[in-house]
């Protein structure tokens, strides 16, 4: 991460329009890589129906957080604008 971070810090001046779609490539690939491991992994083939039930109350606390919160931001936010309309 490092080299990519001294390589894009090096380059940022450059057109690299390719880089878009290298990276959709890339995390495809790597999507694919990950499924393989799991599909291979007896533990995680045997518990799959706890493992989604787990992860679908991950997904439902991390959404209704994120709601919570974006709320909160967007009221804290019109009220700052609010304030500084006044001025």
């Amino acid at each position: 991460m490092a080299a990519g971070i001294t390589l894009g810090w090096l380059l940022r001046g450059k057109k690299l329009p390719f880089l878009g779609k290298l990276t959709n490539v890339l995390i495809w690939v790597l999507l694919f890589l990950l499924g393989v491991e799991v599909g291979g992994d007896d533990r995680i083939i045997n518990g799959i129906a706890t493992l989604g039930a787990e992860a679908a109350a991950v997904a439902v606390a991390g959404v209704a957080g994120s709601c919570l919160l974006a709320a909160a931001l967007w009221k804290w936010a019109s009220r700052r604008r609010k304030e500084g309309a006044g001025k």
